[in-house]
Parts: structure tokens; C-alpha cells; sequence
């Protein structure tokens, strides 16, 4: 297993809250962009889902901040997939400057929905390498 799958984001005005920070919100909106960028690093864009019936959900996210970003910051948001047994996997991703500062934490555990049935496919890693056309950025 490699470093991380990795995105850089610029922080922008409009995302700026009243004391002229990142509103809190966008941390989750920057991990969230991360993970789609993974996927597509993986190959599996978002139609590619839907083809295969099956669409990655959120059951739990914790958001740890350390530092605040300003607008025109860049960020490094990174995504690591850690598979063990069962339905649900882990996320784990660093929010950090470009010269390795720590800006935040968000953790999380996921899932890989069935669209017809609604219910959690029993192994997300077998699924998610049968779409991928490069398991490594997703580390499968």
C-alpha cells in the first residue's frame, strides 16, 4: 500500500464564513469531493456506479479541525480506504497545507448501497474491485 490518494483545493471566497475562515460545512464538502476524485482515480465514476446498481453511502463522519483556513489557502485533501470484514469499510482522510501543516481530520465509515434492494452489498471491496479498472488509489 502507497501514500494516499491525494487532491489539492484552493479555498474560495464564497466559502468563507463571518470571521473570514472556511465554514465548517465546506471541510466535509472538500472530504467528500476527495472521495468522488478517488473513485474516478479508481475508475469508477459516478455512471459507472449507477450502471453497476450499487452507490457508496455515508453511515458515520467525524470532523476533527486543528488549524483554520483563509481564503486563497490551498489544502491537500487526502483519501485512504481501509477494507477489514463485513459490510462497511472505513475512510480516513488528512486536510493539510502544502507544507505538511495539519488543517483537520475526518474519519468515517462507509458503505456500498444495492439501488434495487436498498440494502448494504455484504462485501463492498469485492464489489468496488469488480468496477475499478485501477484498484490502487482505493487500495483494493
Amino acid at each position: 500500500m502507497g501514500d494516499p490518494f491525494r487532491v489539492r483545493v484552493t479555498v474560495r471566497g464564497y466559502e468563507l464564513d463571518t470571521q473570514g475562515h472556511l465554514n465548517q460545512a465546506v471541510y466535509l464538502q472538500y472530504g467528500e469531493h476527495a472521495r468522488w476524485e478517488c473513485l474516478r482515480a479508481a475508475g469508477i465514476p459516478q455512471d459507472r456506479l449507477l450502471a453497476g446498481g450499487v452507490g457508496p453511502v455515508a453511515l458515520e463522519v467525524t470532523l476533527r479541525y486543528l488549524r483554520e483556513l483563509r481564503g486563497g489557502d490551498e489544502v491537500d485533501v487526502s483519501c485512504e480506504f481501509r477494507w477489514g470484514e463485513g459490510k462497511t469499510f472505513q475512510i480516513v482522510q488528512d486536510l493539510t497545507r502544502p507544507d505538511g501543516t495539519p488543517v483537520a481530520t475526518i474519519t468515517g465509515v462507509g458503505g456500498l448501497l444495492d439501488l434495487a434492494s436498498r440494502r448494504l452489498v455484504p462485501d463492498p471491496r469485492v464489489r468496488f474491485r469488480q468496477l475499478a479498472t485501477d484498484p490502487e488509489p482505493m487500495n483494493l
